[in-house]
């Protein structure tokens, strides 16, 4: 038996709206209420990703599942609707099931199948939008099927016929989406609604917290803005793997000896299921490819030899052994760990341990259970060598790409080339530190760095990451042939008005000119002071005009600092400077 939601229910009380920011709270008269439906076009062009083949595929295995998931859990959960049945027709006259209007997909607005929980009568039509803890229309066993969230299952229908999904922003009510800003309605009625979802699990308790005469300012002002965030970073966010953690955090949050645990943010979006996955499943699979390749390598390689046929199968074992025995090592040296867009150069070393032990390992299990004949040792051995150079490969490919590209680049020499040709003055530690960041990926295609000026003689013709030394910065005078679009100012180690004089003529060229933050010198020098700021300048020599620019701004610096002693100490080096008075 089924309840529609044809009854007249009353609007929001005072028309209640949500500012665009969610942080306000206000209420307008004579504001329309209804959901505007969106037309049926692609569902979001945000980051340009929703219209590709993977996430078309990605929709298809994800509806796929929905359908397996709801036909499944509604054969198996018969006898338990049917025991709910009746005990809703013994707890108060009324249909079983509820149906509610909300707004789905594209906006277009559906009947949510819910077990009934309120008395059939005109309050439980006409309150409150939203309900709040100790609300007077819920019936006794109504009151167990929310707690508990037995309520929702029926859901499973709407999931089977394509109204909603098992994991997407939980559906609103129409009238209180049309308070939705209009960029936020786009975002989040652009997939299906969910039976579960990330603002579901940590709101769960939303009855608890509406508690006063207004649930519905309460909603508008605490509860909804922070459930839109939530339902906008699960749409930007969203793929297979964090819908099962969200399915998995549901569960944990249901168990009743769980049910007050609180769970973070963080873990809703990149839960213990893509942890998992991305950390060990995902490195599993590529290493055991990588492993069956070098397999097959190594049997070529030795068949010059020896009478060899290692065979698929003998290959695709030697594969899954190294696989499990090199995740296993990996695990307990930390490797799993590592991001290795960004991993130090260092931990090749670890991953050579690791390999290393792996081999020595089959090369154990060999001696006890196969037959040299079989799979000889030096095939063992030639296989690790091959599948460390494959794991170095697909670990640090990213940086071995942009590495052979930028030398691509450079050999080229003269050649025409779209990225901004760059200039770095100082080889030292900033120009390392400024030279690693235009070769990463995302600036490497922009920038192309074709030398350093350094006044050290010994770095003179030198390479640096790859790039020359082309000489001292005297260059700067005459830099134009270079057809430069930026310089780099990277110098740390030099006295302060020679630091701003060579930035100041690096800026006369008219070429962008960019100062690299003196970390390396902070590091250095902590608690360095400006004591020594003209020590080195000579007595019988006028400050130039720039000079005395540079040191007037500096201490005007010093002065919105407080540091009272930097510019005492300053003012002292000027005084000396200054020449001596006749009597």
């Amino acid at each position: 038996m089924e309840a529609r939601d044809t009854k007249p229910r009353n609007q929001i009380p005072d028309q209640y709206q949500m500012s665009p920011s969610f942080n306000s709270f206000r209420r307008t008269p004579d504001e329309p209420t209804g959901a505007k439906a969106h037309p049926k076009d692609p569902e979001v062009t945000f980051e340009g990703k929703l219209n590709s083949f993977s996430h078309k595929l990605e929709n298809a295995i994800r509806r796929t599942i929905d359908i397996l998931v709801s036909v499944f859990g509604l054969l198996v959960l018969s006898p338990l609707f049917l025991y709910v049945a009746i005990r809703l027709k013994r707890d108060s006259p009324g249909p079983v099931f509820f149906r509610g209007l909300r707004v789905g997909r594209y906006g277009k607005n559906f009947g949510i199948l819910k077990f009934r929980s309120m008395y059939e009568d005109e309050k439980s039509y006409n309150g409150s939008r939203v309900t709040a803890a100790g609300d007077v229309r819920i019936t006794p066993f109504g009151k167990y099927l929310r707690d508990t969230k037995l309520n929702e299952l029926p859901q499973l229908w709407n999931v089977l016929v394509g109204e909603m999904s098992l994991v997407g922003p939980r559906p609103e009510d129409p009238v209180i989406a049309s308070q939705w800003p209009e960029d936020v309605r786009k975002l989040v009625l652009s997939v299906r609604p969910g039976v579960t979802s990330p603002a579901s699990i940590i709101y769960r308790g939303e009855e608890q917290l509406l508690q006063g005469s207004d649930p519905m300012e309460q909603y508008f002002k605490s509860v909804l803005p922070s459930k839109l965030r939530l339902d906008q970073l699960y749409v930007r966010n969203r793929n297979l793997l964090t819908d099962i953690d969200v399915i998995f955090w549901t569960a944990i949050a249901l168990l009743p000896a769980l049910r007050s645990r609180q769970i973070g943010e963080t873990s809703l979006f990149w839960g213990p299921v893509a942890t998992f996955t991305s950390r060990y499943v995902s490195w599993f699979v590529i290493d055991t490819l990588v492993a069956f390749t070098a397999a097959i390598l190594s049997e070529l390689i030795w068949r010059t030899s020896l009478p060899l046929n290692l065979g698929v199968v003998n290959a695709i074992l030697v594969a899954l052994l190294f696989g499990v025995l090199f995740s296993l090592i990996n695990t307990l040296l930390g490797l799993n760990r590592v991001t290795w867009s960004r991993a130090a150069a260092g931990d090749v070393f670890t991953l050579a341990l690791s390999v290393a032990i792996t081999t020595a390992g089959l090369v154990l299990l060999k001696f006890n259970l196969l037959a040299d004949q079989i799979l000889p040792t030096g095939v063992i051995i030639t296989t690790g060598l091959l599948s460390f150079i494959g794991f170095v490969g697909v670990r640090y490919r990213e940086r071995l790409i942009t590495g052979a590209a930028s030398r691509w680049v450079r050999a080229r020499g003269a050649a025409n080339t779209i990225a901004e040709r760059v200039l770095i003055i100082g080889a030292g530690d900033n120009g390392e530190m400024a030279l690693w960041m235009l070769n990463r990926p995302n600036l490497a295609r922009a920038f192309r760095v074709v030398g350093i000026l350094d006044d050290d003689p010994r770095k003179q013709g030198t390479t640096v990451n790859g790039v020359q030394v082309i000489g001292t910065t005297d260059m700067l005078r005459g830099i134009q042939e270079l057809d430069l679009g930026l310089i780099v100012y990277t110098i740390h180690n030099i006295q302060p008005i020679r630091r701003l004089r060579l930035i100041q003529e690096a800026r006369r060229t008219g070429i962008r000119t960019v100062v690299l933050p003196d970390l390396m010198s902070q590091l250095a020098r902590p608690d360095s002071s400006t004591a020594h700021l003209l020590q080195d300048h000579p007595l019988d020599t006028p400050l130039t005009s720039s000079e005395t620019t540079a040191i007037l701004r500096h201490l005007s610096h010093l002065a919105q600092q407080g540091d009272l002693t930097g510019v005492q100490s300053l003012a002292e080096q000027l005084m000396n400077l200054l020449p001596p008075q006749e009597e």
